[in-house]
C-alpha cells in the first residue's frame, strides 16, 4: 500500500517542488495550504503604496490550487486564521511592547505550523507530513534517534526555524527539498511546467505591509499601552525622548535621530522605565545569556560545548552550555554582539541542529 503524504503547499516554488518529489517518489500526496492571514485587515492595505512580502496571500493560494492540479493531487484549504493571530501576531505584538525582538517564523513553526499539520494528516488518514523546507532528517542508527541537520544548500538552509522539533514530529516530518539547492529545486519546477518556477522570494515579515512593523504595533495598540521614555547613553546623558520602546531593537543605528561624533546603536531595553539605552559599538557585546522555552531535541548531558546561532543570518559561535536546575544558560567562548533579548538562539554539533531556545536575560 502506498504511504500517504499531507504535503503543506504555500503557493511558492520549495513546497510545490516537494509536492512534485513526493508524486515523482509513489506517494499519495494530499495538497494542504494553511490560510493563516486576511490582508484586508490592516490600516495600510487601502494604502496603494502598501506591499506585502507574503508567503499565504490569495495569490498564493491560487498558485498552490495550481500546482496540485498541474500534479494530479487532491487539494484542500484550511483556516486557521485565529490561531495564527493568537500564536504569531499577538506574540509579535507583545513581545515589540515589551522590549524584546520577536522571530514571528520560528514561531509559526512552533506554536502553529506542524502541530495543525500533523493534527490534520492523522484526520486525513496520512503516514507523514512534508514541507518544502530546506532541512534535512537522519536517523541515528547507533542510538535509535532522529537528527535534524542543516539544508545542503547553507544560503536557504532553514534548520534554524525548527529547533523546537521532537522526535516524534522528526519520525513523522519530510522534507523533500532540503537535500537539493535552490538553482536545483527551480529546474525541477520548470522541467514539470509550474507556474510558480520563476517566482521570487518570500523574504519580509508576512503580515506587516512594507515591513514597518513599527506602525503595525502601532495601529493595534492603545496609547495608554505604548511604553514611552528616555533614549539615554550608556554613560547616563540623557540624549532624547521617544514615543514607544516598540519602536526599537538591539543593535539598532537607524532611526535614533541623535547627532553624535561617533555612531550610536541601540544597546539594551528597560521596559520598566521606557528606558532605551544607546551607545558606542563597544557597548554592543556581551559574555552570554540565559535561555527561556528551552528546548532540546536530543539529550547531550549537563555541560557540552557547542556552536550557536543568536540570530538567523549570524555566524555560529563557539559557546558552553550550562544547566543550574530549571535554568539553562549559555556562555560565549568570546564576546558576541548585539545578543536581543526575544530572538532565538539554536544550537549546532556540526551541522546537527541539538536545540534551542529564546533568549531571556543577556550577561555582560
Amino acid at each position: 500500500m502506498k504511504k500517504r503524504v499531507l504535503i503543506a503547499m504555500s503557493g511558492g516554488v520549495d513546497s510545490s517542488v516537494a509536492a512534485a518529489i513526493l508524486v515523482e517518489q509513489g506517494y499519495d500526496v494530499i495538497g494542504v495550504t494553511m490560510q493563516l492571514w486576511d490582508y484586508s485587515q490592516n490600516e495600510s492595505s487601502c494604502d496603494p503604496n502598501s506591499k506585502f512580502d507574503t508567503c499565504c496571500s490569495l495569490d498564493d493560494v491560487a498558485d498552490a490550487r495550481l500546482v496540485a492540479h498541474k500534479l494530479g493531487i487532491p487539494f484542500y484549504v484550511f483556516d486557521y486564521q485565529d490561531d495564527f493571530k493568537e500564536n504569531v501576531v499577538d506574540y509579535f505584538t507583545d513581545e515589540y511592547l515589551k522590549g524584546r525582538t520577536p522571530n514571528p517564523c520560528v514561531a509559526c513553526n512552533t506554536f502553529l505550523k506542524f502541530d495543525h499539520l500533523l493534527d490534520r494528516a492523522q484526520r486525513l488518514g496520512c503516514d507523514y507530513v512534508a514541507t518544502g523546507h530546506y532541512a534535512q532528517i537522519h536517523y541515528d542508527e547507533v542510538y535509535g534517534q532522529y537528527k535534524l541537520v542543516k539544508g545542503l544548500d547553507s544560503k536557504k538552509d532553514q534548520s534554524y526555524f525548527l529547533f523546537s522539533m521532537t522526535q516524534d514530529r522528526l519520525s513523522k516530518v519530510l522534507f523533500p527539498v532540503g537535500n537539493l539547492t535552490k538553482t536545483e529545486v527551480r529546474i525541477i519546477a520548470e522541467k514539470y511546467g509550474l507556474v510558480n518556477a520563476a517566482k521570487k522570494e518570500s523574504m519580509e515579515i508576512c503580515f506587516i505591509p512594507n515591513n514597518d512593523y513599527a506602525k503595525f504595533i502601532a495601529e493595534r495598540t492603545s496609547e495608554e499601552d505604548l511604553i514611552k521614555g528616555d533614549i539615554r547613553h550608556e554613560d547616563g546623558r540623557l540624549l532624547s525622548k521617544h514615543d514607544g520602546i516598540h519602536q526599537f531593537t538591539v543593535g539598532q543605528r537607524k532611526g535614533l535621530k541623535i547627532s553624535s561624533e561617533y555612531p550610536l546603536y541601540v544597546t539594551r531595553i528597560d521596559s520598566e522605565t521606557g528606558t532605551v539605552f544607546a551607545g558606542e559599538d563597544k557597548y554592543l557585546y556581551r559574555s552570554g545569556f540565559s535561555f527561556k522555552k528551552f528546548h532540546m531535541i536530543r539529550n547531550f548531558g549537563n555541560s557540552i560545548d557547542f556552536e550557536v546561532k543568536i540570530r538567523y543570518r549570524s555566524q555560529p559561535c563557539a559557546a558552553i552550555l550550562e544547566k543550574n536546575g530549571e535554568t539553562v544558560s549559555l556562555k560565549f567562548v568570546t564576546q558576541q554582539k548585539s545578543v536581543t533579548p526575544g530572538q532565538i538562539a539554536v544550537l549546532y554539533l556540526g551541522d546537527e541542529v541539538v536545540g534551542g531556545g529564546f533568549i531571556d536575560k543577556v550577561f555582560v
